[in-house]
């Protein structure tokens, strides 16, 4: 018997386009002769549907897309679906066991995740353990509930994605019913290296309950935020058979393992390279972030900097990636540009042609902006083959620096107004590049990192317009060795340029040597208390004595970091929650729209950095 995952790239409550995924990997799994085919948690109406939910008629469409749209074409295989389902007047979340065009069994979620950027309790209920009942659908009675499900030579058993993580999983109870196959259907966020914990867990758990056990992961940026890697596993007894390769292009793909051919060709387990998954994961995200938003590409202000660099690159990326897996034909498909393949199929440069099409930098200049950041901007937009225009914006600054001065009856010095001048450079340049991004109907890139984030560092309404924030969620230490890793790695020389220079926002006069690092604190440290502070949940004083013993650096200044850290994390909340859409892609990250929510006005936490004053 053949049995495999199946991986689909859904959009929320696309129901055409849903089906046809599920149609297509089942014929594909029919075609190759599967007998049993595991899909993604909630695949039918897609994860990320929110508080539509709540409604009535979500769950009445999903239904009805199973029914009308996939069973009546689906082949005589058995499979399971993923669908939101109200039953004694309580959603749930379930999965439906079809074979034969029916629906023979559905099986309700008895753990709902609600950590980090999951919300489920929001719209689901957990199913009571143990109960079973029936449910009449067109005269038909349908067994609903915690249900062992007979298959040939299998006694299947369902662990819903947040099901498994748990102590008291469904895995103990279904052991001792006999079962002998455990199918996961999940919808488990992708995060930098979270593929360790789940080979572990699925490989573990087929150990420890003497089963074959099955994962189906969602694929791709579903909604906008979330990213899922698409990862299918499947092992016996402790022995990984199974595993692809994670952040596919395609809409779909499958995990085959044949039980009694126990050659099936697979990957080997999961080794760390978190900046290829990097790479890959916001490859992916852009891709589906501009062909369903139906985008003609993106504007991005370039900088010369680390964060503008980082950002540039991986829209490259995204068209090298996706042409390498899907070809040209089907890349230009999917973002809606096939009118191009006759003229470029044959052309060897076509990927820094499309680069020209849908991708366009500025680099826009003051009198406090360096050669050397113009230089290092102009030189990766040639290599990339983005479109690069230069213009110099002192004027428009000038402007609205006068006429405030003119009204309140003083000039503007340095001294007196210094952020007020800096972020009116950075203010200054949103209104043209969002006009860019206007005529171009593109999406425009904001390049704000995690580290900034946390603190502020950051003008709103400056360099943070935009579209979306492809790294906002991921730390400048990182961002900075990323560009080492590309420059040696991926073949992008005029990224030596960018790495050979000292991260600054060029605002100040340039007589000041404005840096990064001078105006907060060194990144490594600023990183540390961060992680402490947000992912940890730490006091001020327990990261005192945390960082005492663990930070290598100048011990002097961990402390007053540690004060700063507080009260520009305190001071810019607001900041925080105006983020544009940003990508989940680490273990955790600073927007209170996915992960991270902290109250707007606060304390600041006054008692506890009085407390971190006086200790020792």
């Amino acid at each position: 018997m053949k049995i495999a995952g199946a991986t689909v790239n859904q959009i929320p409550m696309d129901w055409d386009g849903n089906a046809y995924n599920i149609l297509e990997a089942l014929k594909e799994a029919d075609a190759q002769q599967i007998e049993i085919l595991c899909f993604p948690e909630l695949n039918i109406c897609g994860y990320g549907c929110e508080d539509v939910f709540l409604s009535d008629w979500l769950w009445k469409k999903t239904f009805k897309t199973l029914t009308e749209k996939i069973l009546p074409f689906a082949p005589n295989l058995a499979f399971t679906a993923g669908f939101p389902f109200k039953f004694e007047d309580k959603m749930y979340n379930c999965v439906a066991f079809c074979k034969n065009g029916e629906i023979q069994y559905i099986i309700p979620k008895q753990n709902l995740a609600k950590d980090g950027v999951h919300y489920e309790p929001r719209w689901f209920n957990e199913w009571e353990i143990g109960k079973q009942s029936k449910v009449n659908v067109n005269d038909i009675d349908i067994p609903i509930g915690d249900y062992v499900i007979d298959y040939a030579n299998f006694k299947i058993g369902f662990e819903i994605c947040e099901d498994a993580w748990r102590t008291d999983r469904p895995a103990n109870r279904l052991v001792k019913r006999g079962v002998n196959l455990i199918l996961n259907p999940s919808a488990s966020h992708f995060a930098i290296d979270k593929s360790i914990s789940r080979q572990a867990l699925v490989v573990g758990s087929s150990e420890k309950y003497n089963c074959t056990y099955v994962y189906a992961n969602l694929l791709g940026n579903e909604a906008g935020r979330m990213i899922y890697d698409g990862e299918l596993m499947i092992a016996q007894n402790g022995e990984l058979k199974y595993r692809n390769e994670l952040l596919s292009f395609k809409n779909y793909q499958l995990g085959i393992w044949d039980t009694e051919n126990d050659k099936t060709k697979i990957f080997d387990s999961f080794v760390s390279n978190p900046y290829q998954e990097f790479r890959k994961a916001v490859s992916l995200a852009l891709f589906d972030y501009l062909r369903k938003s139906y985008s003609n590409g993106f504007v991005l202000s370039l900088s010369g900097g680390a964060d503008s660099s980082t950002s540039a690159v991986l829209v490259a990326e995204m068209i090298r990636l996706g042409i390498q897996e899907l070809g040209l034909l089907l890349f230009l498909q999917r973002i809606h540009k096939e009118e191009w393949y006759e003229e470029l199929k044959d052309k060897r440069d076509s990927k820094k042609v499309i680069a020209n099409r849908i991708f366009t930098t500025a680099y826009q200049s003051t009198e406090n902006s360096g050669k050397a950041t113009l230089e290092s901007a102009k030189q990766l937009a040639d290599e990339i083959g983005a479109v690069f225009y230069h213009w110099n914006i002192d004027d428009e600054v000038k402007g609205y620096t006068q006429k405030i001065s003119k009204n309140i009856g003083r000039e503007f010095t340095w001294e007196q107004d210094d952020i007020a001048l800096q972020n009116i450079q950075a203010r200054a340049r949103s209104p043209i590049i969002w006009i860019l991004a206007n005529i171009k109907n593109a999406l425009l890139l904001t390049t704000s990192n995690r580290s900034e984030g946390s603190v502020g560092y950051a003008t709103m309404d400056g360099d943070t317009s935009g579209s979306i924030a492809p790294i906002a969620a991921i730390d400048k230490p990182f961002i900075i060795q990323w560009l080492k890793w590309a420059e040696e790695n991926l073949g992008y020389k005029s990224l030596s340029y960018v790495n050979s220079l000292q991260p600054t926002a060029e605002l100040r006069p340039k007589s000041e040597s404005q840096s990064d690092e001078s105006d907060l604190m060194p990144y490594p440290l600023l990183q540390k208390i961060e992680e402490l502070a947000i992912r940890e949940r730490l006091s001020p004083v327990e990261i005192y004595i945390d960082l005492k013993i663990s930070w290598e650096g100048e011990k002097s200044i961990v402390k007053p970091s540690i004060q700063k850290f507080f009260n520009l994390w305190s001071r810019n909340q607001w900041k925080r929650e105006r983020i544009a859409v940003s990508f989940h892609l680490d273990d955790y990250n600073v927007d209170p729209k996915t992960w991270c929510r902290f109250p707007i006005l606060s304390s600041s936490f006054k008692d506890e950095l009085d407390e971190l004053e006086k200790a020792e």
